[in-house]
């Protein structure tokens, strides 16, 4: 198996999962019990928010665990715009945010009386700081800009986007910083709040984390319990939050040298694309190396992905969240490509884990897809 859907979630890190299968079967007591096998569970809980903490340089209060990237984009976007609505109801995000991001901010709009405003995208997917700049108001109070598009791969500007908002500190910023998080390095100074998820750091799923500035109070969206300093009620799913430290650090150990080796793979991944005859890449400008996104030109997308799937070789077509919908990406229309390009593209996302070996498996077998698919026309 020729696995190359990084993005959408990777594969268990085998320390993590003995570490997970051994917490669950000694410590399945209630963090919240005050009997010692329960004082116990939130001792270790409390040590992995220390240890997440201590690698992301902030403090152990600014760190809250949720279920996954998604909640935490919710709970911080949600949180401050019913926190600060007494201030303003306009936010600014961008037109290709992940869903988590872009539906919370269309509700918002649609139910609760928020005005929204996308920023526009080049081709390559990144924002232009002046339409961030005169977008901004003073009844603005938040700004949510992803780091790392999922799809494309493209890297927002997001210290000039701190820059910006230094002469507008009543504007809250979050970043969802999920597809950032253990491939580029990350700086939380100037930031509210960021969105984290385990499962694309070869973690769990059903793990997240939010990062929540001590001056940014949220409305929270779970009520009913003490946990999480009473911004998310219910029982700790304790033994998750606690292998997630152990995840973190395995995922930032050898850091340069992954991302150095990813960078060389991911420029011979476009380079032996660039051979093949109707293929066009689409990522472009400062990106991941994690992520290539590119069209074959008069082909359907889902056809090359099941037949390359056939071959043992799993690649995607847009975002795992909106797979299943059968129209064009709404990242790819906002790139402002030929309907050609935007309908026919796809996805490979790499780690460290790829070898060059099964880039090269992809590449033989992508021809062949391509040169069978076109003698059946």
């Amino acid at each position: 198996m020729v696995y190359l859907d990084y993005a959408a979630t990777t594969p268990y890190n085998k320390d993590v999962l003995k570490t997970y299968t051994q917490l669950l079967e000694k410590y399945f007591y209630n963090a919240d019990s005050i009997y010692s096998q329960g004082i116990e569970v939130n001792r270790l809980l409390e040590k992995s928010r220390g240890l997440l903490a201590k690698m992301l340089d902030v403090d152990e209060e600014e760190m809250i665990f949720t279920s996954c990237g998604s909640e935490a984009n919710n709970m911080a976007i949600k949180g401050i715009a019913f926190q600060y609505q007494n201030r303003g109801k306009h936010i600014i995000t961008t037109s290709i945010e992940h869903s988590s991001v872009y539906e919370t901010c269309k509700e918002l709009e649609e139910v609760f009386g928020f005005e929204v405003t996308y920023l526009p995208v080049d081709h390559t997917g990144h924002i232009q700081i002046d339409d961030l700049k005169k977008s901004l108001r003073n009844d603005t109070i938040l700004v949510s800009v992803m780091c790392i598009n999922n799809e494309v791969g493209s890297i927002q500007p997001i210290e000039e986007i701190k820059n910006v908002l230094k002469d507008h500190p009543l504007v809250k910023f979050h970043v969802d910083m999920v597809q950032a998080l253990g491939k580029i390095k990350i700086d939380l100074k100037g930031i509210d709040c960021a969105s984290f998820s385990a499962h694309k750091i070869n973690g769990l799923k059903g793990s997240g984390l939010l990062f929540k500035r001590k001056s940014t109070t949220l409305v929270p969206l779970i009520n009913g319990g003490q946990q999480e300093f009473g911004l998310r009620g219910g029982t700790s799913n304790a033994c998750t939050y606690i292998v997630l430290a152990k995840t973190l650090r395995l995922a930032l150990e050898n850091f340069d040298q992954k991302e150095k080796y990813v960078s060389k793979l991911s420029k011979y991944l476009i380079k032996e694309l660039q051979t093949i005859p109707d293929v066009i890449i689409n990522t472009g400008g400062k990106v991941s190396s994690h992520i290539v996104n590119f069209s074959c030109i008069g082909y359907k997308p889902e056809v090359i992905l099941h037949a390359l799937e056939e071959k043992d070789i799993l690649i995607s077509t847009r975002s795992a969240c909106s797979s299943k919908t059968s129209d064009v990406s709404r990242v790819m229309q906002q790139l402002h490509l030929p309907d050609e390009v935007a309908k026919s593209a796809l996805r490979v996302s790499i780690s460290n884990l790829t070898k060059e070996e099964e880039i090269d498996k992809f590449i033989y077998c992508l021809k062949e897809v391509l040169d069978s698919i076109k003698k059946q026309r």
